[in-house]
């Protein structure tokens, strides 16, 4: 159903010029060719920060560990999603707490997620769809009543806007995809964490990298997701 070869032709050279001078400088885990993207895509989403990593999946489970997720706790989410929303929190060994969509946007319902909340409950997860962005006000106030950090799935949302704000710009963290059906897809798979937070932009680079800030000098217990 999907030419998977159609972007490509239609900016062959410029695609074949930037591989050949990936190959030519031999960098290719997280070279200069990532920390541009990493700036263009945050100042286009009205972030400080982007951090490439390896899929939007890892992106959300980076985001929830960045942000101090711990097993127990409860993420309020959707289900009217991809499975890697809930399956990252399940993976860390929290609880994924499903609410129901507005039927008008088809996101989450501030309502909904305001009945949920619990003394367990440690963060929001929104998740932007269609280009359509989640009721971000609503779900600020409810989160700020409570403590908790907003973690915006927006994979399906870049360069969605709410209310003329970015989405991916409005939490404490948002997770990118740029896997190919994506709306803004790569020649492969691929995914970066926002943030405006310079403490969780620094835990999030750790954690893309097994724990490390350097040669073979581990901070923390990581992934692979470079």
């Amino acid at each position: 159903m999907h030419d998977m070869t159609a972007q490509y032709r239609s900016i062959k050279d410029e695609m074949d010029r930037a591989a050949l001078g990936v190959l030519e400088r031999g960098i290719y885990i997280l070279g200069p060719e990532v920390e541009a993207l990493e700036s263009e895509i945050a100042e286009r989403c009205g972030a400080r920060f982007g951090i490439g990593c390896n899929s939007g999946t890892d992106a959300i489970l980076i985001s929830l560990l960045a942000l101090g997720i711990q097993p127990g706790d409860e993420v309020i989410t959707t289900p009217f999603t991809f499975f890697a929303t809930g399956e990252t929190i399940s993976q860390i060994g929290a609880v994924p707490v499903f609410v129901d969509i507005d039927p008008e946007t088809f996101c989450i319902n501030p309502d909904a997620v305001a009945s949920a909340v619990t003394p367990r409950t440690k963060a929001i997860m929104p998740v932007h769809l269609y280009g359509q962005a989640a009721d971000m006000d609503a779900l600020s106030v409810i989160a700020e009543r409570h403590g908790l950090p907003i973690i915006e799935d927006a994979a399906q949302a870049i360069g969605s806007l709410y209310k003329g704000r970015p989405c991916g710009s409005m939490g404490h963290a948002a997770a990118l995809s740029f896997y190919p059906t994506k709306n803004l897809g790569a020649c492969g798979d691929a995914g970066m964490i926002l943030t405006n937070s310079e403490d969780v932009r620094e835990k999030a680079r750790l954690l893309r990298a097994h724990g490390s800030g350097g040669s073979y000098f581990h901070k923390v217990l990581g992934w692979n997701s470079r």
